[in-house]
């Protein structure tokens, strides 16, 4: 994950990213202002209290969307997050067609869920696809599609996505409800704990020792993120010093954010540019978005999913079923914000923020839940059949031709018998950067400049060389 404040930087030569949370201004003059319009609230509600909260800002959220009579496509996924916006679109008076992803692995769950869910929500038309029946991940990359606004690993479904827009519209579904952002909303990061230790020493004790079997985190590590003062500015220059050593397994901390690493096959180019990027934004004025790490990680995992939202929203416009995710709405993130994050953030419940939210709205069986599926297996296979398109592509590594990554170092790493020798992450984001330049090449131009010639000079920019 990209620190703040690179996480939503242009990639364009030219081109000035306004942050989440800020308004443009425009002056009758020319002039040109942001201003921040939105802050983060004050973290001191209790669960009970903090939870109506969070139903009303959801129910907002849907009511500003969905109208009675209103055909929708759903996701339905069997989670929590996607499930209590297909009860509350119902509750709206929306006719849904629900889509539910039936991974392959004997342990998921998903599928179970979904239909549950689906029988509580009189109605609704429900499609399931077992992914069998699905094109594989990381199909048809040698397919031509006009590139999205940045680099993104939407590659992996994008084919399945796909085949399921096409079910959608064929039932009469002209817009797409999503539980995207939910993960990222309705439970704090661990980055509480720094705050936690230090107001509620002996109930920081008990959520760091609960966090730290979790995640398996080394004791030395947790007591050295635990007893840090630092501050952003110091936190982002320490890891433009400590960029060339690749740190796996260290995703969830209670610092100001992951230990950065680029992986193995990336140059010493690389590193150094994206450490002055780092060192560039230290020196910068930056201030955190709350008054401790928590708010912050927590204001920032929101951003990251709203990153994705508008790459989604994107997508969807040219398959023509546009796509919402009202967890990214600011009211919601708010309505999150107000709980104690100990009171939502114990690694032994799972999501008691949104559980609570939902109580008398979703079937209490299938708030119970508390495993989540992957599709491990899925990508797995998916990266195994495009063997033959990741050959090709080493051949001729747009990435190495920047001085990026080593070609050959990537090219063991995709097609080596472990296919992720150098680590499933950061392979998936090297080819979702890879296949990005590609498409770049293929259509320099949006495809609303094509027919005005006299505008592109002045129209178009150039990825910037530290993109």
């Amino acid at each position: 994950m990209a620190p703040y404040p690179l996480d939503v930087a242009g990639v364009w030569r030219g081109v000035e990213s306004v942050q989440p949370g800020e308004a443009l201004h425009l002056g009758a003059d020319g002039s040109v202002r942001t201003e921040r319009w939105w802050q983060p609230p004050p973290s001191d509600l209790p669960l009970a209290e903090a939870a109506p909260l969070l139903r009303d800002a959801l129910g907002a959220a849907i009511a500003a969307r969905v109208r009675p009579g209103q055909i929708w496509g759903a996701d339905l996924s069997g989670g929590m997050d996607s499930t209590s916006l297909c009860f509350l679109a119902h509750e709206a008076g929306a006719e849904l067609v629900a889509v539910t992803l039936e991974w392959a692995a004997l342990t998921n769950e998903d599928a179970h869920y979904a239909r549950q869910a689906a029988r509580h929500l009189p109605g609704i038309t429900h499609l399931t696809f077992p992914s069998g029946t699905l094109p594989g991940h990381f199909a048809h990359l040698d397919e031509s599609h006009p590139p999205l606004d940045d680099p993104n690993v939407l590659l992996r479904d994008r084919a399945q996505q796909e085949h399921m827009v096409r079910a959608l519209r064929e039932h009469g579904a002209l817009r797409r409800l999503s539980g995207h952002g939910g993960d990222h909303l309705v439970a704090p990061q661990p980055a509480y704990l720094h705050r936690l230790v230090r107001r509620h020493p002996v109930a920081g004790a008990r959520h760091a020792a609960a966090h730290r079997a979790a995640g398996r985190w080394p004791l030395a590590t947790m007591l050295r993120q635990l007893s840090s003062r630092r501050s952003l500015t110091e936190w982002l220059a320490a890891q433009a010093d400590s960029l060339a050593a690749t740190r796996r397994g260290q995703q969830r901390n209670c610092d100001w954010g992951p230990p950065l690493a680029l992986p193995s096959w990336a140059t010493s180019t690389a590193r150094g540019l994206a450490a002055e990027a780092f060192r560039q934004a230290a020196d910068s004025s930056l201030e955190a978005f709350g008054p401790d790490r928590g708010t912050h990680a927590w204001v920032h995992m929101a951003r990251l999913a709203g990153v994705t939202s508008a790459l989604l929203d994107e997508w969807s416009q040219g398959v023509r079923l546009p796509f919402e995710a009202p967890f990214c709405d600011d009211g919601v993130l708010t309505a999150c914000l107000r709980v104690r994050p100990q009171e939502a953030g114990h690694p032994a419940a799972y999501k008691p923020l949104l559980k609570a939210a939902m109580h008398g709205v979703v079937p209490e069986e299938i708030l119970a839940r508390t495993t989540k599926d992957d599709s491990s297996q899925e990508w797995y296979a998916g990266l195994t059949a495009q063997r033959r398109t990741f050959a090709a592509w080493a051949a001729d590594f747009h990435l190495g031709a920047l001085g990026l990554i080593d070609p050959a170092a990537l090219r063991r790493s995709m097609l080596a018998p472990s296919l992720v020798a150098g680590g499933a992450p950061e392979l998936e984001y090297s080819l979702g950067i890879e296949k990005w330049l590609r498409e770049l090449d293929i259509h320099p131009d949006p495809s609303h400049l094509k027919d005005h010639p006299r505008d592109r000079h002045a129209s178009t920019s150039a990825p910037s060389s530290d993109a």
